[in-house]
């Protein structure tokens, strides 16, 4: 009987050619994303503001994007995408590719009161890596000028003693400024009534009315007010005078301890990103936010430029996290 025919199969390699070949997949592997971090930015760069044009957010990012983008040799386009206390803008980021394409500017709203006042979330904080603080907005607390209050004592002394008399305005339940007055309202141990707005510009506008005689706006919104003599400051909140506001105290200063807020804002990027990128970008940013004119600016519109490198702004976080869930669960605020 015939003998069936044996297959032939070509020599298998030696060890010494597949250890050269695992070598040099390795070698590949990890020289990839440096390779692509060397060629970054390759096209326009997109940068989610997660709120509307016009506002504090918007500003910061349209006053950055040009310097940002003649240092890194591209152009960032600003990309609106308001709602849902800044959720439908981040969740876009957060779901974006990790490729250096694409920047979030977030601030406290989205990174840190938002996982309190929502049960659930489409987007983590998790999700981003910080890649530097950007800007405070000082919060000022802030009364109609024909209220009759003239000074913060004489504020404190009238609220106290009347109970649920007063009312103030916010750009909403879970902004900064609602969180600020709650704040007030624990330490000064005082009562008054929140109406919330959908946005700084409608709470600034019933304030001026005299809708609503008083509230806690951010110097961006505020300042043109206060120099026309339509809105009147009563008290900052913060750890020491604000520029902008000299003459105007702290609350601190007052004998109210204890009471530090600002609408901060920092850039992100998703999880992912090559760190390489990360750390240029990062570099970068503190260099556009250290340029005169820019800063001059930003300046001007009432903000404190802040730049700190990405770590400082995750201790930072987590800090605010840490303090703010507390207040959040303990005065029972809920955006639900």
């Amino acid at each position: 009987m015939p003998t069936r025919p044996q297959p032939t199969f070509a020599p298998a390699p030696t060890r010494r050619i597949a250890l050269g070949m695992m070598a040099a997949l390795a070698a590949w592997s990890l020289a990839a994303p440096a390779a692509r971090a060397d060629s970054w930015p390759a096209k326009p760069i997109r940068w989610v503001v997660a709120y509307p044009a016009g506002g504090g957010s918007d500003f910061l990012a349209r006053q950055l994007a040009p310097q940002l983008g003649k240092q890194l040799g591209q152009t960032l386009v600003i990309d609106n995408r308001p709602g849902a206390a800044g959720q439908i803008g981040t969740d876009n980021a957060a779901k974006s590719a990790p490729d250096g394409y694409t920047l979030l500017s977030g601030d406290n709203g989205v990174m840190v009161f938002n996982s309190a006042l929502f049960r659930k979330l489409p987007y983590a904080v998790s999700d981003f890596v910080p890649v530097g603080f950007m800007a405070r907005f000082p919060l000022v607390l802030s009364v109609n000028a024909q209220s009759g209050i003239s000074s913060a004592a004489q504020w404190l002394d009238l609220v106290k003693k009347n109970p649920g008399k007063f009312s103030y305005a916010s750009p909403g339940i879970g902004s900064p400024h609602h969180l600020a007055m709650e704040l007030i309202k624990e330490r000064s141990g005082s009562f008054i009534v929140h109406v919330p707005y959908r946005g700084t510009a409608f709470a600034t506008q019933d304030m001026l009315a005299g809708v609503v005689p008083m509230g806690v706006l951010d110097t961006a919104a505020a300042l043109p007010h206060f120099r026309s003599g339509k809105l009147k400051p009563l008290a900052v909140l913060s750890a020491r005078r604000v520029a902008a506001l000299p003459d105007v105290p702290t609350f601190a200063e007052l004998g109210i301890k204890d009471v530090e807020l600002s609408a901060w804002q920092g850039l992100f990027v998703p999880k992912g990103t090559p760190e390489p990128i990360i750390q240029r970008l990062g570099s970068e940013l503190q260099k556009a936010l250290a340029v005169p004119e820019v800063k001059a600016r930003l300046e001007d519109f009432g903000l404190e430029v802040a730049p700190s490198d990405g770590a400082a702004l995750a201790r930072h976080i987590q800090r605010e996290t840490e303090f703010w869930h507390a207040l959040i669960k303990s005065r029972h605020i809920t955006a639900e």
